[in-house]
């Protein structure tokens, strides 16, 4: 775990592993700033996920670049926040670490997450990339600052487990 309090609070995984939700979960209960990492996606990535087609590793730099700008900016300002951002393999994540920094990684069932990916309106995440994604997870390891929660549990049972092992303050 992170020698020092985390300021920022990346919550990583596959699509549909309810990271949106956990993260502004999380942000509403501490009141740090909330940000989704799907936002900051360029509009060729949107295109290409839109279509079927995983992302290769060349297409995620740029985006991953500009998660560790917010990340970075939040942290020069020491402004916390809560950023989502797949960060599906360790060399993603070597890009957004940073000493305050601890990712949250949000694991369930595949049927769950599927489950969950074809409920879901309006987003550009189709079910069918949901393999390439769990292909490609290399979870967290114990050198990484981390925690794992389960996608089984509420938003709110898991909000509360994170704020709690984290050691984050009063539980509003």
């Amino acid at each position: 775990m992170a020698d020092t309090a985390p300021r920022v609070l990346v919550v990583m995984g596959v699509s549909g592993s309810g990271k949106s939700t956990l993260a502004a979960t999380v942000a509403e209960r501490l009141g740090w700033e909330f940000a989704e990492g799907d936002d900051m996606h360029p509009p060729a990535n949107v295109a290409k996920m839109e279509a079927g087609t995983p992302l290769t590793d060349e297409d995620r730099w740029p985006w991953l670049e500009t998660v560790a700008d917010w990340i970075r900016s939040h942290l020069a300002d020491g402004t916390p926040g809560v950023v989502t951002c797949s960060a599906l393999k360790r060399s993603y994540r070597d890009v957004l670490r940073t000493p305050g920094v601890v990712f949250v990684h949000v694991a369930g069932d595949p049927a769950l997450v599927e489950q969950r990916m074809a409920a879901r309106a309006g987003h550009f995440m189709p079910t069918s990339l949901l393999a390439s994604q769990l292909a490609t997870l290399e979870p967290p390891q114990p050198d990484e600052a981390h925690l794992t929660v389960s996608a089984e549990r509420s938003p709110d049972e898991e909000s509360a487990d994170v704020v709690t092992r984290l050691g984050l303050g009063v539980d509003r």
